[in-house]
C-alpha cells in the first residue's frame, strides 16, 4: 500500500512521497487501534484523530457502513496511494 519513493527524485517528489506514506500509516494505525477500547483523551489518539479525520470524514459521509464495518479508512488509503504516484511524477518532471 505504501508508495515507493524514487531514490533520484526531486525534493518535492520525495516530500510528497514521505507525506503520503505518513498519512497512509497514520490511517492504518487509527484503524487498527480502533479495535481496542483506548481512552479517547489519550494525547496520541487525539493527535492521530486530528491528522486523519480531515481525510476520512468526507469519505465516511459518502460511503455507508456495510454490515457495521467502516471501509472509509481503506478507501482513504487507496485514494492517497492513487493520488501520490501522479503527483510525484509531476513534481519530478517539473524539477520541483
Amino acid at each position: 500500500m505504501f508508495n515507493q519513493c524514487v531514490s533520484d527524485g526531486t525534493v518535492g517528489s520525495q516530500t510528497v512521497c514521505m507525506l503520503f506514506n505518513f498519512l497512509i500509516l497514520a490511517i492504518l494505525a487509527r484503524a487498527l487501534l480502533s479495535w481496542f477500547r483506548l481512552d479517547p483523551g489519550n494525547p496520541f489518539i487525539q493527535a492521530l484523530n486530528a491528522v486523519t479525520e480531515p481525510i476520512i470524514d468526507p469519505i465516511r459521509r459518502i460511503m455507508p457502513r456495510i454490515a457495521m464495518l467502516d471501509f472509509s479508512p481503506m478507501v482513504a488509503m487507496i485514494l492517497l496511494a492513487v493520488i501520490s504516484a501522479p503527483l510525484q511524477q509531476f513534481l519530478n518532471d517539473r524539477g520541483i
